[in-house]
């Protein structure tokens, strides 16, 4: 089993230039308290990073910026902006402020290969400072970790975490693949998850909502994973083939099949 390490990194959305200017010149970041993840509401955050949305012509879609996280308060919104708020309707409303030391650029950016929509990504710090793309920094379970480290190895290009919209539901797909006919979602399923009978519910309904949404859905194990990955990764580059080929990311307009193993002459990217 792979090591699995407390998250003490947190990367944030910055989709304002004026946010922005407050985090470049205040330093400091506010999160609405309904809204915080854990490792802001147990303080355990240490650094904080910042994911650039559209609006940044020249860092959009990646992660250049960081801070060591100096103090973390509950403050009511009049008090990050008491010359604009007093009148505000919002102004009563509690945010974490989270202070931290002068940003620090990143000796290379951490980019997302496709536009995509997050909120929250909390890492630890050895994934953060080894992290070349948005894919690696995800630490949400070992098995997770372990598929992902076999998609890399097979050069099988995916998205982790990947944030859709399915009518008027929300949904994180553990991994998604881009095909031409078909893109499949692969989820994760651990011991603990199939004990539940409310998550077996929700995860049927979740399936039903995709399949009709025009996405094939892949549910693996944690035997699958730990004792048949083999089996396993044959089976989503089966659905990959079946579907046209991936989407290949520097250029969208190509797709290309997976050859397997036994296959000496060609490989996903040759």
């Amino acid at each position: 089993m792979m090591e699995h390490r407390p998250n003490t990194v947190l990367v944030v959305l910055i989709n304002s230039k004026t946010d922005f200017e407050i985090v470049k010149f205040q330093n400091w970041y506010r999160i609405p308290v309904r809204n915080a993840p854990p490792i802001v509401r147990n303080g355990t955050v240490q650094i904080i990073a910042f994911y650039h949305t559209k609006i940044f012509e020249f860092e959009k879609y990646s992660i250049k910026w960081y801070g060591n996280v100096k103090r973390i308060s509950v403050v009511k919104r009049k008090e990050l902006f008491p010359e604009h708020e007093q009148f505000d309707p919002k102004s009563e409303n509690e945010y974490y402020k989270i202070e931290f030391a002068p940003l620090i650029e990143l000796p290379a950016p951490i980019i997302s290969m496709r536009q995509r929509r997050l909120l929250f990504i909390p890492t630890t710090e050895q994934k953060f400072f080894n992290a070349t793309e948005i894919n690696h920094l995800f630490n949400d379970s070992p098995l997770e970790d372990l598929l992902w480290k076999y998609f890399e190895e097979k050069k099988i290009p995916t998205e982790r975490q990947f944030y859709i919209s399915v009518g008027s539901k929300n949904y994180f797909l553990d991994f998604a693949i881009f095909c031409k006919a078909k893109n499949i979602n692969v989820e994760c399923d651990g011991d603990t998850h199939h004990t539940n009978k409310e998550n077996v519910q929700s995860d049927k309904w979740r399936s039903n909502d995709l399949t009709k949404a025009g996405w094939s859905v892949l549910r693996f194990t944690t035997d699958d994973l730990n004792y048949r990955m083999n089996d396993t990764i044959s089976v989503v580059n089966d659905t990959i083939n079946k579907y046209g080929g991936v989407q290949d990311v520097n250029d969208l307009d190509n797709y290309k099949y997976i050859q397997g193993d036994d296959d000496p002459q060609l490989t996903l990217f040759d």
